[in-house]
């Protein structure tokens, strides 16, 4: 890869990729991308056909790299934004030529001498794999299309599925919006940030924005997985792709279209479709040595007899090419990644982004599911059901906490405005809670164990809320009590429904919280580790992991290390931190942890597919080769096992 330019002037450029038959094409398009000037990143997705070229459009442009892809007889071509055609394409001249003339040949009950087309058809349907193999023989790849191209057009079919669900995804947001000023219709992106837009009933959000007027009721199926249409009002938030279902809004933009959240799941389960599972490395480099080794064998079994003048050498070269055309490893290469691409694909149009075939097989693994508490299995909505000050006017204190809505609606009750310009030397311990300085006095607030900061010796106590299973909160004047408040939360709805499905399936549950052991166990009534700080979340999961794989659910800054060392970690999309939603593994784009659930039966289902597939295609070629060799080399029953296994 050549060219100096800074990742700003660079473009991202897609390619379908018809004659892209399985992952053993790879290396020949990064072995003819990559020395090219001005390539400084090749992303090759088999299933969808698609090659994505990061390059300095002032160096090479997407003509060029059409270019050198079809020197090479791989079918390239631009793909279009929105541009699905290429999926339904017609045959090849060639197939369509060929399939007539054997047809034509079946005349030869008619008349004999038609049984020559079937010649012609041989002739006619060889060529483009002719082309093809000098394609392949000129940049030194020894690959696939060597053995046969007879399944392509079906194998093409068998993938069509997952490719029109990746498409509908990455189409999902309009491509036009109408300004709320004028009523102009104007392209998406060129929408700029803090405009707005008109949505009417019965029409899609074309960018993420907030609600500055009007409501309605929204349809965010196709984003969140939820079933149900979502109440929005003025400063409600609301995604690109999702349906107005009635009233009128209008929209204040908040992102441009190619930063909306449809746009970063298009991105991250495309990007998810380049990282392979651990099957799929294995299968890869098996058949990278696989191919060579048949046409080896085939070539021996057709050569030493024909050396050794045996008799029948009819009977040795039927052997030769039954085993070259059963041993193709096209359906052994395709079993992986078509299940792995489907998979991937149906758990974001479910509200599920899972970030790569890897972490999908790792999930269909696990034995034990870690909850962090606040805003995972509750609702991270809290309200203050007590205070109790225990220094005069100390309500004037309440500035920021990590749970600061709720104190500063509390204090504003009470007819205190928070003053956050007054606060100087603000600290944030993780965990633990904050600390600020207000007139040169020393202000602590948060748990029990920001005492030990403030120097307190003697933390008050509130036995009754936490007998019921409330958060207790202090506040610290210097070294002093200043006052204690109790927060209340509610768990989410569902929580009890995914832990028992959960257990019904076979895997243990957990909850890991930094809430003291009676507000945990208020929230769970499992396996609860209370009073932990972000590092002990961490801690506890690799004492886990040393028994079960494990995963960790949670949505906020502080699990971001459990999440991190999880075998994987499940953020919440929608409500989560984006440090939180960058380590996770799968991200849930709703609050529903039932979704959870779903997310296991589906890798788990993905995982047995896969085997599934692999035991066909093995055990199908094995009895074919079988037959040949015990004296009953059929051909055509090689040539179906291949395409028939190819579809399976």
């Amino acid at each position: 890869m050549k060219g100096d330019s800074s990742s700003k002037d660079l473009e991202k450029s897609y390619f379908d990729v018809l004659g892209l038959c399985c992952s053993s094409e790879v290396p020949l398009i990064e072995k003819i991308l990559q020395p090219l000037e001005g390539v400084h990143h090749v992303s090759v997705i088999v299933p969808s056909r698609t090659v994505i070229v990061l390059h300095d459009a002032a160096l090479i442009s997407q003509f060029q790299i059409v270019k050198a892809l079809n020197q090479a007889r791989l079918e390239a071509n631009v793909r279009m934004k929105g541009d699905q055609s290429y999926r339904n394409k017609w045959p090849s001249p060639y197939a369509g030529l060929c399939g007539l003339l054997l047809l034509l040949s079946f005349l030869k009950y008619v008349y004999p001498p038609f049984k020559w087309l079937a010649l012609g058809a041989v002739a006619v349907g060889i060529i483009p794999l002719i082309l093809k193999a000098i394609a392949s023989l000129r940049s030194l790849r020894f690959d696939i299309n060597v053995l046969m191209l007879i399944a392509e057009w079906l194998e093409r079919r068998a993938s069509h599925k997952a490719t029109a669900v990746m498409s509908s995804l990455m189409n999902i947001a309009p491509q036009k919006a109408v300004l709320a000023d004028t009523g102009e219709e104007v392209n998406a992106n060129e929408v700029i940030v803090n405009t707005r837009l008109a949505v009417k009933a019965g029409t899609m959000i074309p960018i993420d924005g907030i609600v500055v007027e009007g409501n309605c009721e929204v349809d965010e199926k196709a984003l969140t997985g939820e079933s149900f249409p979502v109440s929005k009002q003025v400063d409600s938030i609301v995604w690109a792709g999702t349906v107005n279902l009635n009233g009128y809004i209008s929209v204040k933009t908040t992102a441009l279209a190619e930063a909306c959240v449809v746009a970063r799941m298009a991105k991250l389960v495309e990007e998810a479709q380049n990282n392979k599972s651990k099957t799929q490395r294995y299968v890869d480099k098996c058949a990278k040595y696989y191919t060579p080794a048949v046409c080896v064998i085939a070539a021996c079994l057709a050569a030493i007899p024909a050396a050794m003048r045996v008799h029948n050498l009819d009977k040795w070269y039927h052997l030769a090419l039954v085993v070259l055309v059963s041993a193709c490893p096209c359906a052994l290469i395709l079993s992986t990644p078509v299940a792995a691409f489907c998979a991937l694909s149906k758990a974001a149009t479910s509200g599920l982004l899972v970030k790569g075939a890897e972490y999908l097989e790792t999930l269909s693994t696990v034995k034990v599911i870690c909850f962090d508490k606040t805003g995972t299995i509750t609702k991270g909505e809290f309200s203050v059901s007590n205070f109790h000050p225990l220094i005069i006017d100390s309500d004037k204190l309440l500035y920021c906490h990590p749970m600061a809505a709720a104190l500063i609606d509390y204090a504003q009750s009470r007819s205190v405005e928070p003053q956050p310009d007054n606060v100087e030397e603000f600290k944030d311990f993780p965990g633990e809670g904050i600390y600020g300085k207000i007139d040169g006095k020393d202000i602590y607030i948060g748990n029990q164990k920001i005492a030990i900061r403030a120097g307190c010796s003697q933390v008050p106590r509130n036995g009754s809320d936490n007998n019921e299973g409330k958060s207790i909160g202090y506040i610290f004047w210097g070294s002093s009590p200043a006052g204690i408040f109790s927060l209340s939360d509610s768990c989410r709805i569902g929580v009890k429904e995914a832990l028992e499905e959960l257990k019904s399936m076979g895997i243990k549950t957990t909850m890991l919280t930094g809430d003291c052991q009676a507000a945990a166990n208020h929230a769970q009534n499992q396996v609860v580790h209370a009073e932990l700080l972000p590092q002990d979340k961490a801690r506890i999961i690799k004492e886990i992991q040393r028994e079960f794989p494990t995963a960790m659910v949670g949505d906020g800054l502080n699990d971001a290390p459990a999440l991190a060392t999880a075998d994987i970690g499940i953020s919440m999309g929608v409500s989560g931190s984006a440090l939180a939603n960058e380590t996770g593994h799968v991200i849930l784009m709703s609050n529903d942890i039932r979704k959870i659930p779903i997310a296991v039966k589906l890798a788990r289902k993905t995982r047995r597919k896969i085997f599934e597939n692999i035991f066909i295609a093995i055990v199908t070629k094995a009895a074919i080769i079988a037959l040949a060799i015990a004296g009953h080399p059929l051909v055509w029953a090689a040539v179906l096992a291949d395409v028939g296994t190819c579809l399976l």
